[in-house]
């Protein structure tokens, strides 16, 4: 039997329905019969895939885009509370929706397995996805970020098993009744809504006991947070806790990391067997990522060696390290990376993916309040780097912080002997980092903001020997 529309979602309005986790779930809907609409405050390629679909997509927010006959208006944290779609769900009495309650209910009659963690959610998501896909298990499966095309960051399988990206931010991971549960790291992010490291230690314990009984808790042994997380939740009852990484007391434990390039191998010891498969993403952390989907499946009752083998199908998701391409033999890859953690997760693969030539960063600083608390760190990361453009901070849903700007950053990677400088003019980056770059070298755009579209710019410039 095909899984059923959650009730209250065979109508369902999205406001900011082009949305990485919105998008995925309204793709769901859709493929299982719903009649779906939603707003978006632009065109995109997502919204033309969306139509492809049979979805109806408004461009821009009015309250006429609310259908009379909508059975519920499923909304993120993004969405401000003066929306006129909202106000308008409000004077006629529908039903508003988290967008994490949505997901909830899809979800439902599956054996679900939920990817959380202060960094690399994405990418296990993709990997277990893709893996499980690679055996003909034909999960469903919703991600932040697509895999390929546009929209192909959510999928309506015909097989049991449903993974799901869980994000902490705003607490909506509070939402899940998974069976597998994934946590790869605890560190204090997202200060609008986190005061402090108790806050977050309680939240994704909130998280951890959330999984069903007979489940079961994959943790890293290695992040100093996830251990103090470990301590905390091992008495949850009827829950196994499985620990993964290098450190000597992993149940999983990850016995060498060799880099190939852009790509890894990985060695671990699970049940007292040797496992040595293919990692096709570069970077340590990338590999500790697949280590965690593969425990994850074998705890969801996959046998390792077959998901270990499976894992290699996965090459990447946007943003996470995604090869834009090459020209006048300077490779162009464009990350995601936000947090200083994360940024010097993927300087370190890249220095190692280039060992003779140099890594050149444009970086894009992402929300005012992250740039405030951790603007010293993000400009330290950048000392990795052989030279770094750093843009304005994109402001996403924030307004303002006075005093707050890139400077921050900049700053503080001088402080650190970087050679680092405030970007000129946007439109004169991609002529300026391809006037700089030679042979040999790795150019890197990151940020969760729109340095993205830098990337294929900087990648024409290149191929055009650096002229307009």
């Amino acid at each position: 039997m095909a899984p059923a529309v959650p009730s209250g979602m065979d109508r369902p309005h999205f406001i900011g329905i082009g949305g990485a986790g919105m998008s995925g779930i309204a793709k769901i809907l859709a493929l299982r019969g719903a009649r779906v609409a939603g707003s978006d405050a632009k065109e995109s390629a997502t919204v033309a895939a969306l139509r492809d679909l049979g979805v109806t997509v408004h461009v821009g927010h009015a309250a006429e885009h609310l259908a009379a006959d909508a059975t519920s208006v499923v909304v993120s944290s993004a969405i401000r509370a003066d929306n006129p779609e909202l106000a308008a769900a409000a004077a006629h009495g529908i039903p508003v929706v988290h967008r994490s309650d949505a997901l909830a209910g899809l979800m439902t009659d599956h054996r679900t397995i939920a990817v959380a963690g202060t960094h690399g959610k994405t990418t296990t998501t993709s990997m277990l996805a893709v893996g499980l896909g690679a055996l003909g298990l034909d999960p469903s499966y919703a991600i932040g970020g697509d895999l390929a095309g546009p929209c192909s960051n959510a999928h309506h399988g015909t097989g049991g098993i449903f993974v799901a990206e869980a994000d902490e931010s705003d607490r909506s991971f509070h939402a899940y009744r998974p069976d597998v549960a994934i946590i790869l790291n605890v560190e204090l992010d997202h200060h609008a809504n986190y005061g402090s490291m108790e806050e977050i230690h309680v939240s994704f314990e909130t998280f951890a006991g959330r999984i069903r009984p007979g489940g079961t808790l994959v943790v890293s042994a290695d992040h100093p947070g996830a251990r103090e997380l470990t301590a905390r939740v091992r008495g949850i009852a009827d829950v196994t806790v499985a620990t993964y990484g290098e450190s000597p007391d992993a149940d999983v434990r990850v016995l060498d990391v060799t880099a190939r390039g852009l790509t890894s191998e990985v060695t671990v010891l699970l049940g007292g067997e040797r496992l040595t498969f293919a990692v096709s993403v570069p970077g340590r952390h990338y590999a500790h990522n697949a280590v965690a989907a593969l425990a994850a499946g074998v705890a969801a009752g996959v046998p390792a060696a077959a998901l270990a083998d499976a894992l290699a199908a996965y090459t990447g998701v946007g943003r996470r390290l995604q090869r834009v391409g090459e020209a006048g033999g300077v490779q162009v890859i464009d990350s995601y990376a936000h947090h200083p953690s994360e940024m010097v997760a993927d300087l370190e693969a890249m220095r190692a993916a280039v060992p003779e030539g140099r890594v050149l960063v444009v970086f894009q600083p992402h929300l005012f309040s992250r740039t405030k608390e951790l603007g010293a760190e993000m400009g330290a990361a950048l000392a990795l780097a052989d030279a770094s453009i750093v843009l304005d901070v994109y402001p996403a849903r924030e307004d303002p912080i006075p005093g707050v700007t890139s400077a921050l950053i900049t700053d503080a990677a001088r402080a650190h002997a970087a050679d680092v400088t405030a970007a000129p003019a946007r439109d004169a980056v991609p002529e300026a980092v391809a006037g700089t770059a030679k042979p040999g070298d790795l150019v890197l755009t990151m940020g969760a903001g729109d340095v993205t579209e830098l990337a294929p710019l900087i990648l024409a410039r290149l191929e055009n020997g650096g002229e307009h």
